[in-house]
């Protein structure tokens, strides 16, 4: 079945509706800091940092159910519907462990969290008000994080099982949900009371509960459909050997995810250092370039996916060859979202009630994140292509290492002891990216990654 349609149809077969649903979601995003943007730069700030700390608790989810998706997406391609269970078994304890970390140190840790952000200067933005907008907007988003880990369970092992549509409708609820309660709550229209910063955080909270029972309503009145959540529930106990391979072979991944989201809220703390007009800047430029790198990172998804389920079926050379056309199509798909984002650059910050040096600021970060999208986007497929095989640790090292042991130490050193300029620094930072797109090349032509991983949790 895997030679019967063209890669890239199977691949845009997959990824189109996890661009939308993210694409939704980021678009959530970006109504939300613009609606945000309206109550001033403190408002835009503590959204901005807050979403810095939550964005590594969301990559450690991801990051945790990425190893038990590695084995769900062959066990699916060989046909293996109890392995596809118990991986979904595997998936809660993951998340419920993710979920008591995450609580326990944002509850205890979360004022110093931000406080970290807070050390530049600047003589327009108030520090002391903006640490009190972080901490209430961050009390509320707490409330977010369970339902979010829930959903990622279910989301996560009906695309791996070929069904992205779900995950995609449960995103389009969310959205309008988040769109509707974000106007009523951060302004208080129709009788709602006018919250600001806590509104917008409220109204998340809400779109997230309304996805997930989308999410796993939908499925479970599906249940026919969906093999592996017939009988998933009649027992969470899981067959030893397999847990242990799972763990063993997907702690890399959690590790690389939760690590690399760590490096990056390093770097944008580092930055924020040479003063504090920078952090508005990188988050409005943020809002706008992960509206657009969804197409990436779903296409991303999809050759994790669909290498996985051809090394499950065995079909080794066809992974390999698959594996090249759908890094190069990416970085080519990319190249086309890198003029869309400058031409727009200068246009996209004005939509902020925040200075004109605010502004200046989020335009350049805009074009130079723009211009290091067909590389992003070339070493997520060939990131995705290294993991479908099972070459996790080979992941962790080509990512999160790489980001703590040059990239963050590299930032560290440049924004305390250089004269440069915070967009010659982050210009530097992205270009160091080069150097992991030509060492991953190397791993994929070599074949290391080509295994059927599945074998081992057999016996």
């Amino acid at each position: 079945m895997y030679q019967n349609n063209s890669i890239y149809k199977r691949a845009l077969a997959l990824a189109v509706p996890m661009m939308i649903q993210n694409g939704i979601t980021n678009m959530v995003g970006l109504i939300d800091n613009i609606m945000v943007g309206n109550l001033g730069t403190e408002a835009i700030s503590a959204v901005s940092i807050v979403g810095q700390l939550i964005f590594v608790f969301n990559l450690a989810v991801f990051g945790g159910l990425s190893g038990p998706g590695i084995y769900s997406a062959q066990y699916y391609g060989k046909g293996d519907i109890e392995g596809v269970r118990n991986t979904f078994r595997i998936k809660h304890y993951v998340c419920a462990v993710c979920l008591a970390l995450g609580l326990l140190a944002f509850t205890l840790g979360g004022d110093k969290l931000i406080g970290l952000y807070l050390q530049g200067e600047s003589e327009t933005v108030d520090p002391v008000l903006t640490m009190q907008l972080a901490g209430e907007y961050l009390g509320i988003m707490l409330w977010g994080l369970l339902p979010f880990a829930v959903t990622q369970i279910f989301a996560s092992t009906l695309r791996e099982t070929g069904d992205s549509i779900k995950p995609m409708i449960g995103g389009v609820f969310s959205v309008v949900t988040d769109i509707l309660f974000n106007y009523l709550l951060i302004f208080g229209k129709l009788g709602f009371p006018e919250m600001g910063v806590k509104g917008a955080a409220l109204a998340t909270v809400i779109a997230r509960v309304v996805e997930m029972l989308v999410v796993i309503v939908w499925a479970f009145v599906r249940k026919k459909r969906h093999a592996f959540l017939q009988g998933a529930y009649r027992t969470m106990l899981v067959p030893v050997k397999t847990a242990s391979v799972i763990i063993r072979k997907g702690l890399p991944i959690f590790f690389n995810e939760f690590l690399w989201a760590g490096g990056i809220a390093a770097l944008t703390q580092n930055y924020s250092i040479l003063g504090l007009d920078i952090v508005p800047g990188i988050n409005i430029s943020n809002a706008l370039c992960n509206l657009l790198n969804v197409v990436f990172i779903a296409l991303g998804n999809a050759v994790g996916i669909l290498i996985g389920q051809t090394l499950g079926a065995k079909q080794y050379e066809q992974a390999k060859k698959d594996s090249f056309a759908l890094m190069r199509f990416t970085g080519g798909i990319c190249i086309i979202l890198t003029v869309i984002l400058v031409s727009v650059s200068g246009v996209f910050p004005d939509f902020y009630d925040t200075t004109d040096e605010i502004r200046k600021n989020a335009a350049l970060f805009i074009v130079i994140t723009a211009l290091f999208f067909p590389v992003q986007g070339y070493l997520n497929a060939l990131y995705f292509t290294l993991r479908s095989g099972g070459k996790t640790f080979v992941t962790f090292l080509f990512d999160s290492v790489f980001t703590w042991v040059i990239v963050v130490p590299a930032a560290f050193l440049l924004c305390r002891f250089s004269s440069l300029s915070v967009f010659v620094i982050y210009t530097i930072i992205q270009a160091a990216d080069i150097l992991k797109l030509v060492i991953g090349y190397v791993l994929i032509r070599k074949g290391i990654w080509i295994s059927n991983i599945t074998d081992t949790c057999e016996g």
